[in-house]
């Protein structure tokens, strides 16, 4: 998968209800939806940034509720044990100015271009040609 996400993984997460694919999840098949995509993205650099399974849980559980149909309309903030959606560079700096700990800001609008760059590419690329 383009994301860098590995199967176990996306087995692991969709088993534990992190993120279960939107578009079909019948036994080993699976497909998900490109909010799907994002979700994944979101959650893998979360983690790789080290942020707790736990924390990123809840930050996708608060996209879940929080993020209406434009995803790359706003950033993600992690702060302590909470998220926040901030629609603006103007609400990302109040949060900074008044967190006391660490913040984990993930751009939504940065992971939606990174996935449309990797659709493009396979789109590119194409099914093999086979001899004329």
């Amino acid at each position: 998968m383009f994301t860098g996400i590995t199967y176990r993984q996306l087995d692991y997460w969709a088993r534990t209800d992190l993120i279960r694919p939107s578009v079909l999840d019948e036994g080993t098949q699976r497909r998900y939806s490109y909010r799907d995509l994002v979700e994944l993205t979101v959650v893998k650099g979360l983690l790789d940034a080290g942020v707790s399974l736990h924390s990123a849980r809840g930050a996708i559980e608060y996209l879940h509720t929080h993020l209406g149909e434009d995803i790359g309309a706003a950033s993600l903030i992690i702060h302590g044990s909470g998220s926040v959606l901030a629609r603006s560079e103007r609400d990302i700096a109040g949060l900074v100015r008044r967190s006391k700990g660490v913040l984990s800001i993930v751009t939504l609008q940065g992971v939606v271009d990174e996935i449309d760059a990797a659709v493009r590419e396979i789109e590119y690329v194409g099914p093999s040609q086979g001899a004329a």
